[in-house]
């Protein structure tokens, strides 16, 4: 059985193993060691046995056995903790709460307010997401080293400060949402634009996120940054089917067979914008979602209305006035003013370890003739990605060049 499908089995079932096995034993460490553990020994015996007929339940019982196993060997050394998990393992009750999904409650769990947001969102990356470090990393644009240090110490924060691992109340849920919907949202945008590897787009992860977001929609249906985060996934996901090429290239929006456009989730991601529009309560994912149904409208690049793409990244930098917001809100001027406006407003960003920052200054310097610096800007570009997709779209751009 080639290793390829069990590095699938990985990203497809990863987070819903260790939410299931943080159910049980109350306590991370234990299930994420033991749900390595059973992908290791999936590993080792699944290219001989063949994959089982449930992939997903053969991990999860394989963890939770390795974790009984080694709670029991702690637990005769008297290891109070390991004996508490012990008992958490057998009492075999189901949790009461309003979330009753496994991945969704973990992500409320994990968001308890003794963590910092940046904390709360890398640790449930790593756990649900299956993301690794690096790829965190880059999400958040900080050095690796940074990153992992957040994570163990918001690990270890947890661990100092006995925060359980229970099902928050329903009067707790509100205060955890911006860190619950940024999760949801990162978790999506690292499937659709994967921060490193082969594949351009990782469908397991963009399913998750679309799951995760319908579900947060059932479960707090008054809450319009939460129609305005599915709305916003549901509108950029209609996209999907024409962003990779046949060959496997990447294919840019203005590019992109837009009769292949998903229709359906277009039709629900704008009623959901127009439902957040009568509540007139603006947050950055409906504004988002906003600026995405306005592209979703256009039958070409060439019939967009730039204008009230502009308008609405104005409002989008009062609410989160950050460089990425700035850069691309310097896109659509670009469309409305021209490119030197847009490179003006892209030269005063910091935003140096972005790959995107420097592709966007290539394509403005390309079309104000200046091509040797636009060069120079996609290597900068190529430099700073590690999809291999990504790199290979900006290599044609500057191979265009010339």
């Amino acid at each position: 059985m080639p290793e390829v499908d069990i590095a699938r089995v990985f990203r497809e079932e990863h987070g819903r193993a260790i939410a299931s096995l943080v159910r049980v034993f109350g306590d991370v460490d234990v299930a994420e060691e033991a749900v390595q553990d059973a992908f290791a020994a999936a590993v080792q015996r699944w290219p001989d046995e063949g994959m089982p007929a449930s992939p997903a339940g053969w991990i999860i019982t394989t963890a939770r056995r390795r974790a009984i196993d080694r709670l029991r060997r702690e637990s005769s050394r008297e290891d109070k903790h390991a004996q508490a998990a012990l008992l958490c393992a057998g009492s075999e009750r189901e949790e009461e709460g309003v979330v009753r999904d496994d991945r969704l409650r973990l992500i409320f769990t994990c968001c308890h307010p003794a963590l910092g947001t940046a904390a709360q969102v890398a640790l449930t990356l790593r756990l649900l997401g299956g993301l690794t470090t690096p790829e965190i990393a880059r999400a958040f644009l900080v050095p690796e080293p940074t990153m992992a240090q957040r994570i163990v110490r918001a690990k270890g924060k947890i661990r100092d400060a006995r925060i359980p691992y229970r099902v928050p109340r329903e009067a707790d849920l509100p205060a955890r949402l911006t860190s619950v919907l940024a999760v949801v949202y990162l978790i999506f945008n690292e499937g659709y634009t994967a921060s490193s590897g082969t594949e351009p787009v990782r469908d397991d992860l963009c399913a998750e996120a679309v799951r995760l977001g319908r579900l947060l929609a059932e479960l707090m249906p008054d809450e319009p940054e939460v129609l305005g985060l599915l709305a916003l996934m549901l509108l950029t996901e209609s996209r999907r089917p024409t962003r990779v090429g046949p060959g496997g290239d990447l294919v840019r929006l203005g590019d992109q067979d837009r009769s292949r456009w998903d229709r359906a989730l277009i039709a629900e991601g704008q009623a959901l914008v127009r439902a957040c529009l009568r509540r007139d309560r603006p947050g950055p994912y409906q504004i988002q979602a906003a600026i995405n149904a306005v592209h979703s409208d256009a039958q070409s690049a060439a019939a967009t209305d730039w204008g009230q793409i502009v308008m609405l990244y104005d409002q989008l930098l009062e609410c989160t006035p950050t460089p990425v917001v700035a850069l691309h809100r310097a896109v659509a001027v670009a469309e409305v003013t021209g490119p030197a406006a847009a490179l003006a407003l892209v030269d005063d960003l910091s935003l140096d370890a972005y790959h995107v920052f420097h592709a966007v200054r290539a394509d403005l310097l390309h079309r104000l003739d200046r091509d040797e610096e636009a060069a120079a800007a996609y290597e900068a570009a190529i430099a700073r990605t590690a999809n291999a997709a990504e790199q290979d779209l900006l290599r044609r751009a500057r191979a265009e060049l010339e």
